[in-house]
């Protein structure tokens, strides 16, 4: 896999734009970082990312309370969302993506299938998707979804 050809397009924005982008993903495990990271000059946009896998590291690291996601269900675009919000907020960046998941081979413990992922940008334009691959092999899920976020990403910052 090239990490930096599935960021180039949103690296060469980002920089020509003078914008920065904080990450906070889960199932990608650091995917999306790594490939914003590939490409050389990424200290002119990257502010940082974190990798929240777990209640306790979404609370410590990312600083989610339970205020922030009440009434929000789990594993779905407006959670997402609501991360990326915060992690943006958190670095004071103009650009965030979130990642939350289920890359298998077991399902979550909310009940989703292995292959679920939802995606969001948040910044002067907020998308959010759904990926479902159908598939419980983890880490051809943990490519696709760290694709479908890079693709999110460039969407976004073309319609800025």
């Amino acid at each position: 896999m090239d990490l930096a050809a599935m960021t180039q397009e949103a690296a060469d924005l980002l920089k020509s734009r003078d914008e920065t982008i904080a990450v906070t993903e889960s199932s990608t495990g650091g995917l999306i970082s790594a490939a914003l990271l590939a490409v050389p000059g990424a200290s002119a946009y990257y502010k940082g990312g974190s990798v929240v896998y777990t209640l306790e590291s979404r609370k410590k690291i990312l600083g989610i309370t339970k205020a922030q996601v009440e009434g929000l269900e789990p594993l779905t675009e407006a959670i997402v969302s609501r991360f990326a919000e915060i992690a943006r907020a958190q670095l004071d960046t103009t650009w965030a993506v979130a990642e939350l998941g289920v890359a298998g081979p077991t399902g979550a413990r909310y009940g989703h299938p292995p292959g679920i992922s939802v995606i969001a940008v948040d910044g002067p334009v907020s998308l959010a998707t759904t990926v479902e691959t159908g598939s419980d092999n983890r880490e051809d899920n943990m490519w696709t979804f760290t694709r479908a976020a890079c693709e999110l990403l460039a969407e976004a910052i073309k319609k800025a």
